[in-house]
């Protein structure tokens, strides 16, 4: 890893719920020396990357990352074209449904929608999504390059008693994804919770992200479970359309063969 790609990382740390992160902070969760890691520090605050927090010692993310996005979204939107189809798959699922995008052999979450059809639904509250531990994860493993599925295997870790935390269960779910193109998991992150989940693929012809619904385990049965894949497998064609992409003839065939018939769910 070269000086650049090690001061970068350090933007990684940042999320939804550390906004804000110390020198003390950004040592500790990179595992680096206290000098290295405020010369990074202070590289990313000269380039505007990050900047100082008020007139406290943290830092949070800098006004360059703004510029950046501006641009990244105008030449290939994203966000800004999947909000739309996400309130569709929420209202049709009536369950919470979101967006992850591939960043390297990392699946970042891009945006979420939440049903009002229940008063209990799924939060989504993640930035990382476990590749091994989540449908989204799984879905991606499966139909995306072969660097994920290592680092899938490098971070296998039990979130649950139903987490796939060994390389032979791990397979088991990559190869019933790749078997139906739609990825389920049953409690593997969060007790309670299933996930579907389907790749979406970008103008260069590969994996950009997944999208998923995630509802209440207790409400998915054999009654909806087919109108939840029917509306993923939607979303994600026009998904993949919007963001340039096509699907790849061989998932299609895969979609059009599992939603052609009513699948019993995994035990």
């Amino acid at each position: 890893m070269s000086t650049v790609e090690k001061a970068l990382a350090l933007l990684r740390f940042f999320d939804e719920e550390r906004t804000e992160l110390g020198l003390s902070e950004l040592r500790r969760l990179s595992k680096r020396d206290k000098a290295t890691t405020y010369r990074y520090l202070a590289a990313l605050e000269s380039a505007g990357l990050l900047e100082r927090a008020g007139e406290g010692p943290k830092y949070c993310i800098g006004p360059a990352v703004l510029r950046l996005a501006r641009l990244r979204e105008r030449s290939m939107p994203r966000l800004s074209v999947v909000g739309s189809v996400l309130s569709n798959l929420a209202a049709a699922t009536g369950e919470t449904s979101h967006a992850a995008q591939l960043e390297g052999a990392r699946l970042t979450t891009l945006d979420h929608r939440e049903s009002s059809a229940h008063g209990t639904r799924v939060k989504i509250d993640i930035s990382d999504l476990p590749l091994h531990a989540t449908a989204s994860g799984l879905a991606a493993v499966a139909f995306g390059p072969a660097q994920l599925r290592a680092a899938a295997l490098d971070g296998l870790h039990r979130f649950t008693a139903d987490t796939a935390a060994t390389p032979a269960a791990l397979e088991q779910a990559i190869a019933e994804a790749r078997h139906t193109g739609i990825a389920e998991t049953a409690g593997t992150f969060e007790e309670d919770v299933y996930s579907f989940a389907a790749p979406v693929f970008g103008g260069t012809g590969g994996l950009a992200g997944t999208l998923a619904v995630a509802a209440v385990q207790a409400r998915v049965g054999p009654g909806n479970s087919l109108t939840i894949r029917r509306a993923l497998v939607a979303a994600c064609r026009e998904t993949t359309r919007r963001w340039g992409g096509q699907v790849p003839a061989p998932v299609d065939t895969l979609w059009a063969a599992t939603l052609s018939q009513v699948t019993e769910m995994p035990a």
